[in-house]
C-alpha cells in the first residue's frame, strides 16, 4: 500500500513518527512536501511593478538590480523542502520516496494522494483546544477532498476533553 505523508514545518516530526506506527514494513512511504505558489508570486510582483518598472529582467547588473527576488525565493523554498525532506526520511529510518511539489498547497497534496491507501498529516489550526478550528484552511480541504483513507494527528498531545462545549439543550417541548 502506498501511503503518503505530508510534510509540513513544525508538524513533520509527528506525521512520520505516525507512519513509523502505523504501517507496515512492505508499505510504500512518500514524503510529500509542497511549496505554495503564492510566497516567489508575491516577490515577482514586487520587483516587476515596483523595483523593477521600465527595466527588462536581468538587466542593471551594476546597480545590483538585475536579480529577480522572486527566483531568489523559488531558490531558498526548494533548498529547505529538500532539507526537510531529508531530516524526514531520515527519522523515518527506512525506504521511502521523496516528492516535492509546488501550487496550490491543498490541490497539490489531494493530487498526490490520488493513488495512496492512507494519507497521514497533521493538525494546522488552533491546536490548543479540541475542535474544528485545529484545522486550519489547507487541512479542512485536504480531509473534505481527500480520494483516500487519512489519518489526523494530533502534532503534540491533544488537549484535554474538558474542552469539548456542553452539549446544545434539549429543543423546546412542544404540545
Amino acid at each position: 500500500m502506498a501511503v503518503v505523508v505530508w510534510i509540513v514545518e513544525g508538524t513533520w516530526p509527528a506525521c512520520v513518527d505516525a507512519a513509523r506506527a502505523h504501517t507496515a514494513e512492505d508499505d510504500e512511504i512518500v514524503l510529500l512536501h509542497v511549496t505554495g505558489h503564492e510566497l516567489p508570486g508575491v516577490a515577482h510582483g514586487a520587483f516587476a511593478g515596483l523595483l523593477g518598472r521600465g527595466h527588462p529582467w536581468g538587466h542593471r547588473p551594476a546597480e545590483g538590480w538585475g536579480r529577480d527576488p522572486g527566483i531568489q525565493v523559488e531558490h531558498l523554498a526548494a533548498a529547505s523542502a529538500q532539507e526537510l525532506l531529508q531530516a524526514a526520511a531520515d527519522r523515518l529510518g527506512r525506504p521511502c520516496t521523496r516528492v516535492e511539489r509546488t501550487g496550490r498547497v491543498e490541490r497539490e497534496v489531494v493530487a498526490a494522494a490520488e493513488d495512496a491507501g492512507l494519507l497521514i498529516l497533521a493538525r494546522d489550526g488552533d491546536r490548543s483546544r479540541l475542535g474544528p478550528k485545529s484545522l486550519g484552511p489547507a487541512a479542512r480541504f485536504v480531509v473534505d477532498h481527500a480520494p483516500c483513507p487519512v489519518l489526523l494527528i494530533w502534532p503534540e498531545p491533544a488537549p484535554d476533553l474538558a474542552d469539548i462545549p456542553p452539549p446544545p439543550p434539549p429543543p423546546p417541548h412542544h404540545r
